[in-house]
């Protein structure tokens, strides 16, 4: 019974969370400062190469797949000069998601005190939230380099066209 309470509780906080989710997808968002912004021991993406995050990444239920009229398509097809902003922020809104998530998962260990919370909370927040948190982690540097050279690249024609 405690077990179905924790996974009734789990299943309504991730749905909290996803709408809240969408809902500050609309705020903006720095994703080279402050909670979003590269660290040290990330080596500059090298950690998640280690975890082979680039092999298993497409292999985890997405949202984006699973309700696509509900979210943005994570592709780079069509413009992507102009889709790589909202692919950027939608990295911002995905990692933050995760860890208000993986926090609300916490009652779990009220709801079943002991080793059956323990387990259920780590399961929750290691193997339902922790790996899209990474795989924010990996691609937000990614995608943000490759914006920079896109931008780089327009002022670069924009300075070649000369009025004279």
């Amino acid at each position: 019974m405690k077990l179905l309470k924790c996974a009734i509780y789990c299943a309504v906080a991730g749905t909290v969370g996803f709408f809240f989710g969408r809902l500050i997808s609309k705020c903006p968002m720095r994703p080279d400062k402050g909670l979003f912004r590269c660290y040290a021991f990330e080596k500059n993406g090298a950690l998640y190469e280690k975890l082979n995050i680039r092999k298993w990444q497409a292999k985890v239920p997405d949202m984006s797949r699973i309700l696509p009229f509900l979210m943005p398509p994570k592709n780079l097809s069509g413009d992507y000069a102009q889709r790589l902003p909202v692919m950027i922020r939608e990295t911002c809104v995905a990692e933050i998601t995760h860890i208000t998530v993986s926090i609300l998962g916490l009652p779990c260990l009220r709801i079943w005190p002991g080793m059956g919370g323990v387990t259920v909370t780590a399961i929750f927040i290691l193997l339902l939230n922790v790996p899209y948190i990474l795989i924010q982690r990996y691609n937000r540097p990614r995608l943000i380099r490759l914006y920079r050279k896109l931008q780089a690249r327009e002022e670069k024609k924009e300075g070649a066209i000369c009025v004279c």
